[in-house]
């Protein structure tokens, strides 16, 4: 096994998956206003992420076993370059609804195809740089080590929003062009700073059979992080047409609203990855049950919130729960496989996420129209039924 991750690779990985995060909260927090002004439904909106997260949830997988067989590095610096592309793309596409060009079906059928065109790119980075922080760490540093990575998405959770409201007095579309640049500067330092791992030091021998999700040392963590955010992109993909309608903000004000209610659960998650993940001596599947206790009280609070201070205490406990769950189903799921597995397994839980997203947003949107409240009650009752599965189940 390689030796542990020196700080300039931890740094360059940490700037790669930050320059990523910081590019997916700000979408999150301007789809639901931007989706308005071009009258989108609430539907029509969240199946924007719903199926570029199917899409991404689909390629994940086949960019971590290609990242064994090719390296670690190239497989990062594709998703980045495409992550790049694909967001200006978009931006271009939604500048030409704003400006009337691309209007009905014809803009909503090409707004699809690039949202799960970039989202098919992008998906190379996750499952690649997990598997280079596998490829450098040892059983028992597996957990701090995933967590530490959990962290740069924290941070560009964090940073994101903050950047999304600074930026969108220039226009809704501007954060999303500084995205673009950003990613073009982390695929930079990759491509400069993050050294090759030997290929003595990879996987030699042939690949093993491709895994699958039914593949029984891992399905448990699976299906507990598809469930999670199932949940989670149920409560964050319609959080702000909550705002918007409860406190009957603008376009502008709602994209704003929405980046700091989406700090506030990074910011929660940051410390949590930074203090408790770090020192806690507990197993994965303690760390995730805990975790799901913390979004189970987060999801009743979003659904009974009337002012801004309340929602904020949910997004806090539902921050806190999301930084105790998927780094530990993350090193749960490495630890459960061999070392010549690593990509394949970091690209199965990097598809996670997006599976979830394919069903939260747009179950969600549909149960908003029909009563607001509806949404995050059923984020909390997704929560309620993956703990309960957890504490039943052997494993």
């Amino acid at each position: 096994m390689p030796g542990q991750l020196t700080r300039q690779q931890l740094t360059v990985l940490i700037l790669g998956l930050m320059a990523t995060g910081i590019g997916q909260s700000l979408v999150f927090a301007l789809l639901a206003p931007l989706g308005r002004e071009v009258a989108l439904s609430e539907v029509a909106t969240t199946s924007i992420i719903a199926v570029s997260a199917l899409t991404f949830g689909l390629a994940a997988p086949y960019w971590g076993r290609f990242s064994d067989r090719v390296g670690r590095k190239r497989v990062i610096i594709t998703g980045l370059i495409g992550y790049t592309v694909g967001t200006l793309l978009f931006a271009s596409v939604f500048q030409a609804a704003l400006s009337g060009l691309l209007t009905g079906t014809t803009f909503y059928v090409i707004i699809m195809l690039t949202r799960s065109a970039q989202s098919a790119v992008m998906s190379a980075t996750n499952p690649a740089s997990r598997a280079y922080g596998a490829d450098h760490s040892s059983p028992d540093e597996r957990t701090r080590t995933m967590a530490r990575l959990a962290t740069a998405s924290s941070l560009g959770t964090i940073l994101g929003p903050a950047v999304s409201g600074a930026l969108a007095v220039f226009g809704l579309l501007a954060p999303l062009y500084f995205a673009a640049v950003l990613a073009a500067l982390a695929a930079l330092c990759v491509w400069r700073y993050l050294p090759v791992t030997p290929q003595s030091q990879r996987q030699e021998r042939r690949p093993l059979a491709r895994l699958r999700y039914t593949d029984q040392r891992l399905m448990p963590f699976m299906v507990t992080a598809i469930g999670v955010y199932i949940g989670f992109s149920g409560i964050q993909q319609t959080l702000g047409f909550h705002l918007q309608d409860k406190l009957g903000l603008t376009g502008i004000e709602t994209a704003q609203m929405t980046g700091a209610a989406l700090m506030v659960s990074a910011s929660f998650s940051l410390v949590t990855q930074v203090t408790f993940m770090q020192r806690a001596n507990l197993g994965p599947t303690q760390f995730i049950r805990l975790g799901l206790l913390f979004l189970l009280t987060g999801a009743g609070i979003v659904t009974v919130f009337e002012t801004f201070a309340v929602l904020a205490v949910g997004m806090a406990f539902i921050g806190t729960g999301m930084a105790m769950t998927m780094p530990a189903i993350a090193s749960g799921a490495s630890l459960a496989v061999s070392a010549e597995e690593q990509g394949g397994a970091a690209g199965l839980v990097s598809a996670c996420p997006p599976l979830g997203f394919a069903v939260g947003p747009v179950a969600a949107g549909a149960l908003y129209q029909v009563n607001p409240v509806l949404s995050p009650l059923f984020s909390g009752c997704v929560f309620l039924l993956v703990l309960c599965a957890l504490l039943v189940s052997r494993r």
